[in-house]
């Protein structure tokens, strides 16, 4: 009797052993799934490669020098450091995203950015309350293939969203054609605490002073900030499946996972170290063509799985 109940007992301890190990080893697995998801990986999808043009499209009412800031952007990253006098240049801050090809296995040509069609819309022939398939039937407006054509909304236009949850956005549309699309609105009138800063207060946090724009134009500098963030990711995650951190439905790519962070020693609401023009107290840190002064976001390193910074 007595080797019975040994026996029972026994079987009794070693089942709560293996459910408990077994407990403890699906949650380990758990945690280390959700790890997993939480780094900044490759997710063996296609990037852009080749020759991409650059189209914008600007709807409503933009001054012809606010277009020359966007468009002197989107030059800036193709030319050469060594052309562009003094450094830091855009294209030193691009060529991070360069690094983003060279550790995948896929043989893809050197991606590279040229400016495409610049088309305008100054009578807001979609009125000013813009909806998704109207941003996507302006964005149809530029090229076909080998684009990302990128719609421009003036400072007294709204869009679904706008403010609320994003201040830009990319959708891929025809992955075998290499046909992607950008959105950024100018927040200048709706939202630059959340869309501008630190070129103004935030709308939440430290509520440090504001720092002044390059270009002394609070909207488009910060349009600048968006656009910049947006075509590194269109860039390195066009599809979907390519670099980024999180869920697929809501991911952090190589400028919005270092949000906020534009310097060295930056932390929340303090955007870092920058340089700071004599003249005009404005704050930058990078040199286009045109002797162009530009804000860009830091970008995520993927050789150093760090925020990196050009000043």
């Amino acid at each position: 009797m007595a080797s019975l109940l040994f026996h029972l007992a026994s079987k009794f301890l070693l089942f709560i052993f293996l459910l408990h190990f077994s407990s403890a080893t699906a949650g380990k697995l758990h945690r280390l799934g959700h790890q997993d998801s939480m780094k900044f990986q490759y997710h063996n999808g296609s990037l852009l490669s080749g020759k991409i043009s650059v189209s914008l499209i600007w709807y409503g009412d933009f001054k012809p020098s606010q277009r020359s800031i966007i468009s002197d952007l989107i030059s800036s990253l193709s030319v050469s450091p060594f052309n562009t006098r003094p450094k830091p240049s855009v294209r030193t801050w691009w060529k991070t995203i360069d690094k983003y090809y060279n550790l995948t296995s896929m043989k893809l040509h050197p991606l590279s950015l040229q400016m495409g069609k610049q088309i305008l819309d100054e009578n807001y022939s979609l009125g000013k309350s813009l909806t998704q398939k109207q941003i996507l039937q302006l964005a149809a407006m530029g090229n076909k293939k080998n684009a990302i054509n990128v719609v421009l909304t003036a400072a007294d236009v709204t869009f679904q969203n706008f403010c609320l949850h994003t201040c830009g956005t990319h959708v891929s549309q025809d992955k075998k054609s290499q046909l992607t699309y950008i959105w950024v609105g100018n927040s200048e009138k709706q939202c630059p605490g959340k869309c501008a800063w630190p070129f103004h207060q935030p709308i939440y946090g430290p509520q440090n002073p504001p720092l002044v724009s390059p270009d002394n134009d609070v909207g488009v500098d910060g349009m600048v900030i968006n656009l910049a963030g947006l075509l590194a990711g269109t860039a390195t995650n066009p599809f979907g499946n390519g670099y980024y951190q999180g869920p697929a439905e809501a991911p952090l790519e190589a400028a919005s996972a270092c949000t906020g962070i534009f310097g060295r020693g930056s932390y929340p609401g303090y955007a870092g170290k920058l340089l700071v023009d004599s003249t005009t107290g404005a704050s930058y840190n990078s040199y286009g063509v045109n002797r162009r002064k530009f804000l860009l976001p830091a970008l995520f390193d993927p050789s150093t799985s760090s925020c990196s910074t050009l000043v």
